[in-house]
């Protein structure tokens, strides 16, 4: 992970035997593990330590994880992954509108964690000068700063609302984007129930930049909640 040594994940969790389970796996990465086992001292340590990530359950035995979420974005933009028993798309797409940037529903698999993680750390880690706004997909390199889509090469003709839809995702790649939230972004707040929207217009984008759009690498459904855009495997 990039700068591994200097990266520091709060992990606000409960259980005992996950946060036991979650330290041996991120400090077998290099990562330094702080812990909470309550919203409360979540939200204490946050303020406090400055952690690089936060791992959240929801089911907190003081606040509801929603709350810490709530409560940290109120100051911070640090990366926020869920990890919840909580499996209702309800619940997911209220974590992610609220602010959290992932959601794994527990089981998970480490080797997804991780590399949700990783990705959530590059994100931050992108300068916000322009320069994190070019981006290889397979074949396909996306200049926002110039507004330039080229596909072996050659230039790809998207719509003013395609070329919308596809800075947001690059703007936020590797993050779990609701419906709404793109909606919102793409279209404006008037159509944050037109959902059918955005199937239409990323079946566009899939067809324009993947090398199967029935089966996309990179433009990747997040099932009842929205899309996320995904660099690497």
């Amino acid at each position: 992970m990039p700068g591994a040594t200097a990266i520091r994940v709060l992990v606000i969790e409960d259980d005992p035997a996950i946060r036991r389970f979650l330290r041996a796996a991120l400090e077998a990465e290099g990562i330094l593990v702080l812990e909470a086992d309550t919203g409360r001292r979540g939200l204490v340590e946050a303020g406090n330590r400055k952690p690089d990530l936060l791992i959240v359950d929801l089911g907190l035995p003081d606040l509801d994880g929603l709350e810490v979420i709530r409560g940290v974005r109120g100051w911070s933009a640090v990366p926020i992954v869920v990890v919840s028993a909580r499996s209702q798309e309800a619940e997911k797409v209220a974590a992610l509108d609220l602010g959290a940037d992932d959601y794994l529903t527990k089981p998970f698999g480490l080797a997804e964690l991780l590399a949700r993680i990783r990705a959530h750390l590059r994100r931050r880690d992108l300068p916000q000068d322009g320069i994190d706004q070019k981006l290889r997909l397979g074949d396909t390199v996306i200049d926002l700063a110039h507004r330039s889509v080229l596909r072996g090469g050659e230039p790809v003709n998207l719509t003013p609302i395609e070329y919308r839809l596809l800075g947001v995702l690059v703007r936020n790649r590797g993050k779990v984007l609701t419906h709404r939230h793109l909606l919102h972004e793409v279209w404006g707040p008037s159509h944050a129930d037109s959902s059918h929207y955005l199937r239409i217009y990323m079946g566009h984008l899939r067809r324009k930049l993947e090398r199967d759009p029935a089966q996309p690498e990179f433009l990747i459904t997040e099932t009842g909640i929205g899309y996320r855009l995904v660099t690497e495997g």
